[in-house]
C-alpha cells in the first residue's frame, strides 16, 4: 500500500493497536492477518494489546456476528460494534481496553525505575 513508508513513524513508541474491520468483505478478513502481523507481532506487542473490532454497517446481514477467526486472531479480544444497536457497549469495551493499555505502560514504568533503582 502506498502508505507503508509511513507505518514505522506510526508505530514507533506505540502501545496498543486497534484494528476495525467489516466482517462481511472476505478482503478484510485476509487484511486483518497482516495488519496483526505487521503491527502487533514484528514490533512486538502482546496480544492484549491488540483489539479487532468487527464493525456492523446499518442494514447489515446479521451472521457474521458469530464470526470465528483462524490463529491467531482468534487468540486477540474480538468485540462487535453497531452504533445502531448498542453504542454503549462498545463505550464500555473501549474503556476497558484503554484500562488494560494504562495498567500495561505503568506496569513497565515501574519495573523500568525499579531496574534503575536497583
Amino acid at each position: 500500500s502506498r502508505f507503508e513508508t509511513c507505518w514505522p513513524a506510526l508505530m514507533k513508541d506505540s502501545h496498543g493497536v486497534i484494528i476495525i474491520f467489516n466482517p462481511e468483505l472476505p478482503s478484510h478478513l485476509k487484511e486483518i492477518e497482516m495488519w496483526y502481523s505487521c503491527f502487533v507481532q514484528q514490533q512486538p506487542l502482546l496480544d492484549s494489546q491488540c483489539l479487532l473490532v468487527a464493525h456492523h454497517k446499518p442494514g447489515s446481514a446479521g451472521d457474521t456476528e458469530n464470526l470465528s477467526l483462524a490463529y491467531p486472531l482468534n487468540k486477540l479480544k474480538l468485540i462487535h460494534s453497531n452504533l445502531e444497536e448498542d453504542p454503549e457497549d462498545v463505550r464500555m469495551e473501549f474503556i476497558k481496553y484503554f484500562r488494560s493499555i494504562f495498567t500495561l505502560i505503568n506496569e513497565s514504568r515501574e519495573r523500568e525505575e525499579m531496574s534503575i533503582i536497583s
